[in-house]
């Protein structure tokens, strides 16, 4: 009908295929699990052809049923939750291994020391004896079988999560050393701990343990699951080192970790968890434990465990233990500088290795002999037994010598000629140095446990002098408050060591450790604002030894100027770049090679327009120089009379930059009967040498056991390869040095051809007008290592990740703040 005014009704179109962006029709998992199933279906057809017989054998029925119930169990046993649950049982194992042999030690140290308790002097020879040896036995294993394991772990897994590449770090080498050498510090009684080099175990054993699961599932095998493996590690590490899943995992986020994927948040809880369980379970199987109960667990009283007008005396404990663990991380960067800036003392600490270990074990074990210095501050209690001493209940400003016998090992700290003020301030400041310079040993050992003490002990001492200053408690609306010395303990310990590293997690760490949850609100004051003290005046103790070894880092943005965004990557990338050209002969090749050290090079389209077209690994182009210049393509092709190179077939190029297993590659070049020449010249057969400074991966027994495991799990299917090829005899070069010198100069003025080299098609780009801080941002988030600068595609500068963080540690950066303000 027509309308109104007698126009016509507009009619409604209607399309069929409406085009909408970002609306996903299926999930990416399932997505995957389609793609990945016809891959499978596809891989028989390129198979290799058997015998009819055969063919018929394996397509029977009971054959098939056998073939899917392994390929169910394989595609089970790769699952997550099982190498968790290993994980976690592995390092509880491990955890508790230690502990016990630890604690076998300590009490074979006592029963030296008061087995001869006639003689003084024998018993000062047992007390320095024992120690002495088991540190230099730490000290000479570990410089013999893995130098890796010296130290902490922390820092050198925080450069590792980072995207640098640390040689035979992570290793079984280190495992053994850490593991034999860390049992050794712990029973010897010096002031060392257990959790930082515990990491490092645990990221060890994620790492090995991942390799062998990668026999069942391929993505242990990638790249980007490396960085999962380790961060659940840490946590696991931390975790079950004192039965501490919930602080532990915390504890690794903020130490080991810039950015943290939320998809390893349930690993590490879950590994984290269980490791811990079994750990506890372990001690009350034991009979260290009659339940699964907190390793320090205090008794507090729930009622009223603390005042409101306590909280100023909390907020002191803070602040004072922000400024004592800035003073500890400077003091111990200052040991390891002072023995490096004196070159004498250096070099001969380094030809003598056990000299500083020996001298160190042996003042600390003098200074700490009971019937000696050592019975002003406790010297007889061992690092474990202080904490649980430290935690007392009792308020000992009230006891003298005739009431000690309800303290038990308390009594330590009470003398009979000096005060309570005497002996834990004595015992703090002893301490203090004590752990200072034994951190700084070449021997497996970390800070934590230390630092905890020495925070239990300054608690302690504001705790004490509270209980001095109101003894009959603090009276608020007709109630008496009593004051609980051990609470401040347990607040100085967190707030000291959250200080000290830089983390607010180690309020949960006590809180799990003391199993009170009654202070958990003044120790989180304490520890945040110890933490806003130290941060503005030393770095974390880890970030500062990264500093001291110089290790790859990004140091923090976040206490620069907010001009830090108008500052832009092109103030400080490097513009003097080495390219490659598309167009470019093998001569100019080598000339780059031999002019720069650079792992990886970009390659533009020609020197004018510089399109960047990628990038090629350093090792690609030596591998094709060397395959170039080989003794088996001079003597095939310079053969006389010489007419060049033969004109082949060129067969199929490799695809860039695409993951490529090295056993697979290892069993493609097997397969290769004779090489395939291209016009670059032939691929020999054997690999070329890499000349890059990636770490080889040699062959070790547990490789050769994982692929006699996959060989029995996976490749059933495939026909075993003889091992040893053949040998082909040499052929004897019939060419004089002067002809081959001709004969190279010739072929090194060929254009260079890149079939047969992996390039990269896309590497990280950024635009020359990138900000500093989103620079930072990136580096960080992604790993990277470099970067390229490029405007309208074509390559403008480079920026590393040493460069950087040279810049942003230099002055250079400081003069370019200033500028913008």
């Amino acid at each position: 009908m027509p309308g109104p005014g007698g126009e016509q009704p507009r009619k409604t179109l209607t399309y069929q295929h409406t085009l909408t962006y970002g609306h996903y029709t299926e999930e990416l998992s399932q997505f995957a699990r389609k793609e990945a199933a016809k891959l499978l279906q596809e891989r028989p057809s390129v198979s290799v052809t058997k015998p009819p017989d055969v063919q018929k054998e394996c397509y029977t029925k009971c054959r098939g049923c056998l073939q899917r119930v392994k390929r169910y169990i394989i595609r089970k046993l790769g699952e997550d939750w099982i190498f968790l649950v290993l994980l976690g049982l592995v390092m509880a194992l491990v955890s508790w291994s230690m502990d016990y042999a630890s604690a076998k030690s300590l009490q074979a140290y006592r029963w030296m020391y008061q087995g001869v308790s006639h003689n003084v002097w024998l018993q000062y020879l047992a007390w320095v004896s024992y120690p002495l040896i088991l540190i230099l036995f730490a000290a000479i294993f570990c410089h013999l079988v893995s130098p890796q394991a010296i130290g902490s772990g922390i820092p050198e897994l925080k450069v590792i999560l980072r995207g640098v590449v640390l040689k035979e770090y992570l290793t079984l080498k280190a495992f053994v050393a850490k593991v034999i050498g860390l049992t050794a510090s712990l029973g010897s009684g010096m002031p060392l701990g257990k959790e930082g080099p515990f990491v490092h175990i645990a990221s060890i054993c994620a790492v090995v343990l991942s390799k062998f699961m990668s026999v069942f599932c391929g993505v242990y095998q990638q790249a980007y699951y490396y960085t999962d493996v380790l961060t659940v590690g840490c946590a696991v590490g931390v975790g079950c080192c004192f039965g501490t899943p919930l602080g532990g995992v915390l504890f690794s986020i903020e130490v080991t970790s810039s950015y943290f994927a939320v998809r390893n948040y349930w690993r590490g809880f879950f590994a984290a968890t269980f490791s811990a369980f079994i750990f506890r379970v372990l001690a009350v199987w034991n009979k260290d434990a009659v339940t699964i109960t907190a390793l320090f667990r205090t008794n507090f009283r729930m009622e009223f465990p603390f005042d409101l007008q306590e909280l100023p005396a909390f907020a002191v404990i803070g602040i004072c233990c922000g400024f004592l663990g800035a003073f500890f991380v400077y003091l111990n960067r200052q040991v390891v500088l002072g023995i490096r800036r004196n070159q004498t003392l250096s070099s001969f600490l380094s030809r003598y290795r056990l000299i500083y270990p020996a001298v160190i074990t042996f003042c600390i074990a003098t200074l700490t002999f009971p019937r000696g210095f050592g019975q002003f501050m406790a010297g007889e209690l061992m690092p474990r037994e202080s904490i649980s001493v430290l935690f007392d209940n009792h308020t000992w400003t009230k006891h003298d010598m005739k009431t000690t016998d309800i303290l038990g090992r308390s009594a330590a700290f009470i003398h009979p000629t000096v005060s309570v003020f005497v002996t834990l301030p004595l015992f703090f400041v002893m301490k203090f140095l004590m752990s200072v310079v034994a951190t700084t040993m070449p021997i497996p050992c970390g800070a934590f446990m230390p630092v905890f003490v020495l925070g239990a002990s300054f608690g302690r001492i504001v705790g004490e002098l509270m209980a001095y200053l109101f003894p009959n408690g603090i009276l608020f609306d007709g109630i008496v408050y009593k004051i609980l010395p051990g609470g401040y303990a347990v607040i100085g310990a967190a707030a000291l060591t959250g200080a000290v590293t830089h983390t607010v997690s180690t309020a949960v760490i006590c809180f799990e450790l003391t199993g009170q949850i009654s202070h958990i609100l003044p120790m989180l004051i304490s520890v945040i604002m110890a933490n806003v003290v130290a941060q503005n005046l030393q770095p974390s103790l880890y970030d500062s030894i990264i500093q001291t070894k110089r290790l790859p880092y990004l140091p923090d943005l976040s206490g620069c100027h907010v001009s830090k965004y108008n500052i832009f990557v092109e103030d400080i990338m490097v513009r003097d770049i080495r390219f490659i050209s598309s167009h470019c002969t093998y001569r100019d090749l080598r000339n780059v090679l031999q002019s720069c050290t650079h792992k990886t090079l970009p390659l533009v389209e020609s020197p004018d327009c510089m399109v960047l077209l990628g990038s090629i690994e350093r090792s690609e182009i030596i591998a094709l120089l060397e395959r170039l210049l080989s003794r088996e393509r001079r003597q095939r092709l310079a053969s006389p009379p010489y007419k060049g190179q033969r004109p082949t077939e060129p067969p199929g190029k490799r695809d860039s930059f695409k993951y490529v297993d090295e056993e697979d590659i290892a069993g493609e070049e097997e397969e290769k009967k004779e090489p395939v020449e291209q016009c670059n010249g032939p691929i020999s057969p054997s690999n070329p040498t890499d000349y890059s400074s990636s770490p080889p991966h040699p062959d070790s027994v547990f490789s050769r056991f994982r692929s006699t495991i996959q060989r029995i799990f996976c490749n059933t299917a495939e026909e075993d390869k003889d091992e040893a090829p053949s040998e082909v005899p040499e052929v004897e070069d019939t060419m004089t040095p002067e002809e081959i010198a001709v004969w190279e100069e010739q072929e090194l003025g060929k254009v260079a051809c890149f079939d047969s080299c992996l390039i990269d098609p896309s590497p990280f780009q950024m635009v020359e007008r990138t900000s500093l801080h989103k620079t930072h941002t990136l580096f960080s988030l992604l790993g990277l290592s470099q970067a390229y600068i490029t405007n309208g595609g074509k390559l403008r500068g480079v920026i590393a990740l040493k460069e950087v963080e040279g810049l942003l540690c230099s002055s250079v950066t400081e003069r370019l703040l200033c500028n913008w303000v």
